[in-house]
């Protein structure tokens, strides 16, 4: 089964999908004419989450979640799970993961936001870190909930190689997403 629920989605933004009729592991009919099908959608925040009813679209469904409850979504990853009910039986037809991403809109003077993925700010901390111990301005230096000193140097640089590779392959997805193709694509004319 295709899964129709966007990946991403913006908070504040409308968004509407489709999902086709489907069927069980008997091979019956699973479609809008006797099924109800519920998204749900959880986060690991406490009362965090939205439950998304579709209307019936052909012989299967059609959803609509609202800028109003999309904007309640805290931005970060959700997981989600499809469940058609008829009665007293329940089937789920899919699950999955999706990424609500931060709404940049706002009214008055705008608070700070920052896009960098989590990837990108501890590879940008660990940057400071090594410069700070080089340049002898610093002895020690804590990220997050870890300290290092000047002997941890061998550490952070390691830590730094694979946050580089992180943030790259970031980047690579990103640039793929939007259409811009693989960066290492090449590409031959004869």
């Amino acid at each position: 089964m295709a899964i129709p629920i966007p990946a991403q989605i913006r908070a504040g933004d409308t968004v509407k999908w489709r999902q086709d009729a489907s069927r069980d592991n008997l091979g019956n009919a699973v479609d809008s004419s006797s099924w109800t099908l519920t998204y749900y959608l959880r986060t690991n925040t406490a009362s965090e989450g939205a439950t998304i009813v579709g209307s019936a679209y052909g012989a299967g469904w059609e959803f609509t979640l609202s800028a109003a409850v999309s904007a309640g979504l805290a931005a970060g990853d959700y997981y989600w799970q499809a469940i058609a009910t008829s009665g007293s039986d329940s089937l789920t037809l899919g699950a999955g993961q999706l990424e609500v991403l931060a709404a940049l809109g706002y009214s008055g003077t705008p608070g700070a936001y920052d896009g960098r993925t989590q990837a990108q700010q501890d590879l940008d901390a660990v940057q400071a870190a090594i410069r700070a111990i080089i340049s002898g301005q610093a002895k020690q230096y804590s990220i997050g909930s870890r300290s290092f000193t000047k002997l941890d140097l061998g550490e952070l640089m390691e830590r730094e190689s694979r946050l580089k590779a992180e943030v790259k392959r970031e980047q690579k997805a990103a640039l793929i997403a939007n259409g811009l193709g693989n960066p290492h694509n090449l590409f031959v004319r004869f």
